[in-house]
């Protein structure tokens, strides 16, 4: 394998390709819940809720385009008439329907929200499970979308679709730390912010995430 430093996010595709596919967990269908190791409350543990009801299994799809100038990322502005988390940025994904595995979740989900066909879509691996403080246990999944797809956005749920360089979103130096009160509680969480697009709250923990999990610290 290579040195952990010498494949950047603006590497040559296939390259980066195999070296991301080897970093990932393999497509397993296990219980996301004996990998729980980040979350909303990594920037304030002292945060954690004791107790409450079982967490929610969720998958989202994180979806690298290939592009001229590298991979990027495939995110969507939810619809501002959803109740929850409106017009915020987020990966295609949400609630895992039973018998599924983790990864027919984010490609049903995907497909429904997008219109990506999920024949446009290879999955690499499944990346670090996140456990958000609305109480659900996302499974971010890998998947590289071949080129010649078309997306069609749900009106009621995804107000934009649009994509974000891999290499921005995989930079440290632009992994920002933002404090706000929510219900009365001092929140800390991480943020990216690109072309005027605020990224924070969980898709931007689950980017931290892959970060720390393909690079551990190691381009900072």
């Amino acid at each position: 394998a290579l040195p952990i430093s010498s494949v950047s996010p603006t590497s040559p595709l296939g390259e980066l390709r195999e070296w991301i596919t080897q970093r990932l967990d393999p497509l397993e269908d296990r219980d996301p819940v004996d990998g729980v190791v980040q979350s909303d409350f990594d920037l304030r543990p002292d945060r954690i809720p004791a107790g409450g009801p079982p967490l929610t299994p969720a998958a989202v799809l994180v979806g690298l385009v290939p592009r001229d100038y590298g991979y990027s990322v495939l995110l969507t502005r939810r619809s501002d008439t959803l109740r929850r988390h409106t017009g915020q940025i987020a990966f295609p994904g949400g609630r895992r329907d039973p018998g599924e595995t983790i990864w027919e979740t984010a490609l049903r989900e995907t497909e429904e929200e997008v219109g990506l066909a999920r024949s446009h879509i290879t999955l690499g691996g499944l990346s670090t499970p996140y456990r958000t403080g609305t109480g659900y246990l996302v499974t971010p999944v890998v998947g590289f979308i071949e080129q010649g797809f078309s997306l069609t956005p749900n009106p009621d749920e995804v107000a934009e679709i649009f994509e974000t360089p891999f290499g921005f979103l995989m930079d440290p130096t632009n992994h920002e730390e933002h404090e706000r009160e929510f219900s009365g509680q001092k929140r800390r969480f991480y943020a990216m912010t690109h072309e005027n697009r605020f990224i924070w709250g969980a898709t931007a923990g689950m980017l931290r995430a892959l970060y720390d999990r393909l690079y551990g610290g190691a381009l900072a």
